[in-house]
């Protein structure tokens, strides 16, 4: 969004001198390389402290050896871009002036290919602040050119520009701006930082998962115990602030892949709407709120914590490209969750339910894998990025599932002769209703993934369907018949 008509060109007499981080792109480049080079060579972690003694320039040289950034993928600023063109067309002479590594500043430049010219950092040389400033300067001379920034370090350098280009902003910067020099053109943020984008990152929908942990204390009746009831709560929030700091930790390190997706590309991270290093600090502060919770239950609850938690990272760096060995990852994640729910409340754990959870939750985790399978294919693709998964392999990915599912209802049809099964429940035949609903409920969610009608998350789509909560009120009518 500019200020002014998005066809005035500007003082096309002059050169146009565009900032990368924060500008051109919305993220910070430096930034990206080290999630990507982290991602990918987890073991380079323990390098980086070294190279941050050869400097900024060296770090960033450092950096951009090991790990290329895909220029393609980048979340630009479509808006400045499209007015870059268009200066472009008029014959401006226009400069990509960075402090970000040349090697990341030549592959963006080759990728949009409207820059005439390209300055940036080197290995000893950090193109920043008032060493930008002082080399556009000498280049072109005072006020001899427009520059395109972001921040408070961009003053420096409009103090010796003939115009400025003022992009995502504070208000600060750009009434500084408007002080030193004439503005040109105003870009605003497309979306500014507000707690909905921060609860948009930690993905609070994604809660909704959590309430497994309530299993334990539904299916020992323990709904009345006001001690039960408020640990299981405290359960319920320590998983969901853990869980979110996985999944922003999993956002920062799927950035590329995310941006090639049709909708995860409008993720926070993504889109560049929120920042890595506040990302970064978020992260933390919910993982103190988890354990924080989690001192107030008791002390195995805390341990099935840490191993959810480890878990969770060695699946997101190590484990997600495996085939299969992902989805049984998967399974005991939310497997976890009931056992946590049980220790939360110092029931005995009933194998008959960890059999059917493991069975039913992965099945549900295949149907995740088969429905993105089936977009790829749809999409022409072979196979999924970051996936150890082919679209050949459908018809396998099916049949796993379909069984699973098929299993997990044979479980509950066993357990309704059993003997914990005639303890707990004065009238145990009900419960086959709720094997028959189970039944129904896992076949059609299969049916519906034959024909496309499946987002990727089946969990996530049981919460927005109708016919998935009138199965819950059948099972739920069958329990209390049962009691």
């Amino acid at each position: 969004m500019t200020k002014s008509d998005p066809e005035t060109v500007g003082n096309t007499s002059l050169p146009l001198c565009v900032d990368l981080d924060g500008t051109l792109i919305q993220t910070d480049s430096l930034w990206e390389s080290c999630l990507r080079l982290i991602s990918q060579k987890p073991f380079m972690l323990l390098l980086l402290p070294f190279w941050l003694l050869l400097g900024k320039a060296g770090f960033k040289q450092k950096v951009s050896e090991y790990a290329e950034l895909a220029a393609d993928s980048l979340p630009y600023n479509t808006a400045l871009l499209k007015y870059l063109t268009q200066q472009r067309l008029h014959n401006r002479h226009l400069v990509l002036v960075t402090a970000a590594n040349k090697k990341i500043a030549e592959s963006i430049a080759e990728h949009l290919n409207i820059f005439d010219e390209i300055l940036a950092s080197d290995e000893s040389h950090n193109l920043s602040g008032k060493n930008k400033a002082k080399v556009l300067t000498d280049k072109f001379g005072e006020k001899g050119f427009v520059y395109a920034g972001n921040a408070t370090i961009d003053l420096g350098v409009w103090q010796h520009a003939a115009a400025a280009i003022v992009v995502n902003a504070s208000q600060t910067v750009l009434t500084k701006a408007k002080q030193i020099c004439p503005v040109e053109e105003i870009f605003t943020a497309s979306q500014s930082l507000s707690l909905k984008l921060i609860l948009r990152a930690i993905r609070i929908h994604q809660w909704a998962k959590n309430i497994l942990i309530f299993t334990a204390l539904i299916l020992s009746h323990s709904w009345f115990n006001t001690e039960a009831l408020t640990s299981i709560i405290f359960a319920f929030f320590s998983f969901s602030f853990a869980a979110s700091s996985i999944y922003i930790i999993n956002d920062l390190i799927d950035l590329e892949a995310d941006r090639k997706h049709a909708t995860k590309k409008n993720r926070p991270l993504a889109a560049g709407h929120l920042s890595i290093p506040l990302a970064l600090m978020i992260v933390p502060v919910l993982l103190l709120l988890s354990f924080g919770l989690a001192s107030q239950i008791n002390e195995n609850f805390i341990s099935i914590l840490i191993i959810y938690l480890v878990l969770t990272i060695t699946y997101s760096l190590i484990l997600k490209p495996i085939a299969l060995l992902d989805v049984i990852t998967l399974t005991s994640l939310y497997t976890i969750r009931i056992i946590a729910g049980a220790i939360a409340i110092a029931v005995p754990l009933s194998y008959w339910l960890l059999a059917f959870s493991m069975f039913i939750f992965l099945s549900l985790a295949l149907i995740k894998r088969f429905s993105e399978l089936k977009n790829l294919s749809q999409l022409g693709e072979t196979s999924a990025a970051s996936r150890g998964y082919h679209v050949n392999d459908l018809p396998a990915v099916s049949l796993f599932g379909i069984s699973s599912g098929y299993i997990s209802t044979l479980i509950l049809v066993l357990y309704t002769h059993d003997l914990q099964a005639s303890t707990l429940y004065t009238q145990p035949d009900w419960l086959w209703f709720v094997a028959i609903a189970v039944l129904y409920w896992i076949s059609r969610m299969w049916l519906l993934a034959f024909r496309g009608q499946m987002n990727e998350d089946p969990v996530l789509f049981a919460i927005h369907d109708r016919t998935s909560y009138f199965v819950t009120l059948f099972i739920a009518i069958s329990l209390f018949l049962a009691l």
